[in-house]
């Protein structure tokens, strides 16, 4: 198994030097193509009485146009990326851009996107929570700040859920890759979670991935002890099944928080 072909996702309303310096080591570990996708949604302009004239439909137009032609650039204008097979795809739209996003990832293996912005420019960046439920595939999340995407230390926060063994499969390529794999499970009660967590170890073994397992009594919140533990093994990628409530659009992973564990040069792969 390996990744094939990457989506990256831009935001046009932003700079994206980040996201696309990940994509391009990826790429260059996979010989993977790269798909570039930017979809906008019109500025919302208010008038008093509710009317937009053809004006403002014009403005719109331009704004958006300005938007798509920005994130274009940016991503042919990367050196890195400049030597794989490359596709750009350029969506203005009246739509959710976390579906017009998720839509399209079937065209590739694994979609890479920002953390974004929160709830303040969803005009630009589809909504990364939505995404994740809607796309079929793995979503690799890139913090704002410099991330690395070498990804030497993997840890898998471990849940017995379907979404979690989707993501450990969904990873199998970047855990392959890494130097060290650790399963962590976070539990009250430390003896029911050692049979599934050896389980779990026993089927990398087999993909030829050795992993540390750690049981972990809860220490706080399960949260902040898969955040120390995060931190103290020095992961530089956190794979997790993104499951939870209605409410995993405001990242309610369940009780895996962007705040913890998107920080710094971290990034996470979620499945769901």
């Amino acid at each position: 198994m390996t990744y094939s072909t990457l989506m990256v996702h831009l935001d046009g309303g932003r700079p994206n030097a980040a996201l696309l310096d990940v994509t391009a080591t990826l790429a260059d570990q996979y010989d993977a193509a790269v798909i570039g996708i930017a979809a906008c949604q019109p500025v919302q302009i208010g008038t008093c009485d509710g009317y937009l004239g053809g004006e403002y439909a014009v403005i719109e137009r331009d704004i958006v146009a300005d938007e798509l032609a920005r994130a274009k650039t940016e991503f042919h204008a990367h050196e890195r990326l400049a030597k794989h097979v490359l596709e750009w795809r350029s969506i203005p739209t009246l739509a959710n851009l976390a579906h017009v996003v998720a839509e399209n990832a079937r065209a590739a293996d694994l979609v890479i996107t920002s953390a974004g912005p929160g709830f303040a420019d969803l005009a630009t960046h589809a909504d990364t929570g939505d995404l994740i439920l809607r796309a079929g595939r793995p979503v690799l999340v890139i913090p704002d700040g410099a991330a690395t995407a070498t990804f030497s230390t993997v840890m898998v926060a471990w849940t017995d859920t379907r979404e979690c063994r989707r993501a450990i499969g969904d990873a199998l390529p970047m855990l392959r890759a890494a130097d060290r794999v650790v399963i962590v499970e976070v539990t009250i009660d430390a003896i029911d979670a050692r049979k599934p967590i050896d389980d779990v170890a026993a089927w990398l073994a087999r993909h030829d991935v050795d992993a540390d397992k750690i049981v972990a009594r809860m220490k706080g919140t399960s949260i902040d002890t898969l955040a120390g533990i995060a931190n103290d093994v020095e992961a530089d990628l956190v794979v997790a099944g993104a499951y939870g409530h209605s409410r995993i659009r405001e990242w309610a992973f369940g009780g895996i928080t962007r705040d913890l564990l998107l920080r710094d040069r971290r990034c996470t792969l979620l499945s769901h």
